[in-house]
């Protein structure tokens, strides 16, 4: 069973950071997860975001945005959390700037479950009062706070739980 704070730590999330460019996000996201996966470069984490940003925007919308990507020899997900102090351009289709980014890093071989998980997650960071939350937070801590009690919402999480390998 894959829990959110298995994958995310408190030391994976920034709280009011700045960001001039969604590059600098991607790079700002890369130096969060590679305390939790030290084999990797961040540059390498970089370049694969920016790699999988060129086949399509990760934003979701609503101030939100979800990079996500493969990386070889990585073998657990990894993943953090930004909440920028003022929003940048993401290409979003929706034309609005974003202010939250989630940021996953997956293993190379991916399997259903992993893919559920993409899905459960980008479903999670929909949800109006998790955002909402987040944006109201004021320090890393709380926005950590936040991100762990969305773990309540059964109906969106339940998947990461139940599709998720143990």
């Amino acid at each position: 069973m894959m829990l959110l704070e298995l994958i995310i730590k408190p030391d994976s999330v920034l709280c009011n950071a700045q960001a001039t460019s969604k590059k600098h996000c991607l790079e700002i996201l890369s130096e969060l997860l590679v305390r939790h996966a030290p084999q990797i470069s961040t540059e390498d984490i970089v370049s694969r975001l920016i790699e999988r940003e060129r086949l399509g925007c990760t934003g979701l919308g609503q101030g939100v945005a979800f990079p996500h990507c493969r990386i070889p020899a990585l073998h657990t997900s990894v993943a953090a959390l930004i909440k920028l102090s003022e929003p940048v351009d993401f290409d979003c289709y929706d034309g609005n700037p974003v202010d939250i980014v989630f940021g996953l890093i997956v293993p190379q071989d991916i399997d259903a479950t992993h893919q559920a998980s993409i899905v459960s997650i980008a479903e999670l960071l929909g949800d109006r009062v998790l955002r909402q939350n987040i944006r109201a937070a004021e320090t890393s801590k709380q926005l950590y706070d936040s991100l762990m009690e969305s773990e309540g919402s059964p109906v969106v999480f339940e998947r990461i739980t139940a599709a998720s390998p143990g």
